[in-house]
């Protein structure tokens, strides 16, 4: 798939660029992917300082072990010692060794994570096509992972791209997550954002 226009210049670090350019030659091969995370942020024009990279995908065939064999060969090797942290958490960390930065693998499951990949963009970051977890998307799970952190993205990332972002989608998609997970906090902090954005502007 061709890179969406106006993406040409996603201003990743130097070792992200490497790292994403060895990553993708093996998750081509293993199905749908989207980059999200702090290097999302940044593709999104967001100043931020990382040190590790987070992609999701849908495995296919779900064959971790083999995948692993995979990611080895082209200078990725597993963090994880206990051959149960995969299935437990369905997060496979590995370092890539030529540039020692972390990479964090998740696994999707259904519902949620398959919209995420539907509504996933292609763009170009420094020669490799790269699908890029959609804005609103990323605000998502940057509220539903909710550290201080991820917070302060949502801050910028809404200071950068409000006018553009469907605020409503985003109230929605919350909502529902409050009654999946049995939370009442998501729609809340995403308000609390809006406002305190409103009054900085």
């Amino acid at each position: 798939m061709r890179a969406s226009p106006g993406f040409s210049a996603v201003p990743v670090q130097p070792a992200a660029l490497e790292l994403l350019a060895a990553l993708s030659s093996v998750l081509a091969r293993w199905g749908r992917w989207y980059l999200f995370g702090a290097q999302a942020v940044i593709a999104y024009g967001v100043p931020r300082l990382s040190a590790d990279v987070d992609v999701t995908i849908a495995l296919v065939p779900d064959e971790p072990e083999r995948f692993v064999r995979d990611m080895e060969a082209v200078g990725f090797a597993l963090r994880a010692d206990d051959p149960d942290f995969v299935r437990r958490t369905r997060v496979m960390p590995f370092v890539h060794l030529p540039t020692a930065m972390p990479l964090d693998v998740v696994l999707a499951g259904s519902g949620l994570e398959d919209e995420f990949l539907d509504r996933a963009r292609h763009v170009d970051v420094g020669g490799t096509t790269v699908p890029l977890i959609d804005r609103e998307d990323l605000i998502i799970a940057k509220i539903l992972a909710g550290r201080p952190k991820d917070v302060d993205d949502v801050q910028s990332l809404w200071r950068v791209h409000g006018r553009a972002l469907d605020a409503e989608r985003i109230r929605r998609t919350l909502g529902l997550l409050e009654e999946a997970l049995s939370q009442s906090d998501l729609l809340p902090s995403f308000e609390s954002i809006l406002a305190r954005q409103s009054r900085s502007t």
